[in-house]
């Protein structure tokens, strides 16, 4: 896909997104809440989840209203995640997206209640009263989130990252972990678009396999700069993986080794989506986009 075109659109949708996200986190939640909520999540992030929920959607030709809901939703989920991370009693991190972190900026306990508010938000964004998304569909999208979120999946993953604390992992348990923390929700980001149209049955499994490769590369990736880039560049504090002692895909493979492992990993995804049979050039593309950026 032509660079210039995948930037338009890119450009195009990360706007769409961003005034959806302008109307729906509230501004007037009670106490300050709204503003803790919206420093969370607008105006920051490469907004990937939204473009991957919205490219899958349009390659099935999916209903476009019930993908930017979804594309907000996992945005939200996405940035609760962050805001909790962040916290002393987890990473205890002081810079996010370039800014001081929620709980910096708003308290602790503040910021607690907004990754819970975002996190509430985002299933309510997915089940409008107006009848813009069938019931059936609302279900099958909160189904998903939900699912990608809990136990099996984000959150286990990060009980997994805490407890692996200056322990040794070998190469699949830190993949399972990863799987977990930050490929759930990318994977359910392309599962929750194509949920929007209606793929055949190899189409959709073909998407969730280009999404779980897709979540891991991210992953390696981001422990790639981790160790390369400044903190100035990623917007949030470098080298604090190793810092902490944590295990990551450096620390097990070695930093040319996982570089490797990062483009064998975006050719599975492209290998999946060739198996797809859909026009997919935009998915192709932001598989590209995740292993090559320094940031």
């Amino acid at each position: 896909m032509n660079t210039s075109n995948l930037d338009d659109w890119v450009h195009a949708v990360l706007d769409e997104v961003e005034a959806a996200l302008q109307r729906w986190v509230p501004a007037d939640a009670p106490a300050g809440l709204g503003h803790a909520m919206r420093y969370g999540v607008l105006d920051g992030g490469k907004r990937l989840r939204p473009l991957l929920v919205l490219a899958a959607c349009e390659a099935v030709d999916g209903q476009r209203e019930a993908a930017l809901r979804a594309a907000v939703a996992v945005e939200l989920i996405h940035a609760y995640s962050l805001v909790h991370d962040d916290l002393p009693c987890m990473d205890n991190d002081v810079l996010r997206r370039g800014k001081p972190t929620v709980h910096v900026r708003y308290g602790e306990a503040q910021a607690m209640l907004a990754g819970d508010a975002m996190q509430a938000l985002a299933f309510e964004v997915l089940t409008p009263e107006d009848g813009a998304i069938a019931p059936a569909l609302q279900a099958r999208l909160c189904a998903l989130l939900a699912r990608a979120a809990g136990h099996a999946g984000m959150a286990g993953g990060q009980a997994i990252d805490l407890a692996s604390v200056g322990r040794a992992l070998d190469e699949e348990a830190l993949r399972d972990m990863h799987r977990r923390k930050t490929g759930a929700l990318l994977q359910a980001s392309v599962v929750m678009g194509a949920a929007c149209g209606h793929p055949s049955a190899e189409a959709l499994a073909a998407l969730s396999e280009y999404g779980a490769a897709l979540g891991l590369a991210f992953q390696v990736v981001d422990d790639i700069l981790d160790v390369t880039q400044e903190s100035h560049t990623l917007g949030k504090t470098a080298g604090k993986d190793e810092h902490a002692n944590k295990p990551t895909y450096v620390s097990v493979l070695g930093l040319d080794a996982a570089r490797h492992h990062a483009c064998e990993l975006r050719d599975q995804a492209r290998a999946a989506l060739a198996r797809s049979g859909l026009a997919s050039a935009r998915l192709a593309a932001l598989a590209d986009k995740v292993v090559d950026r320094d940031s």
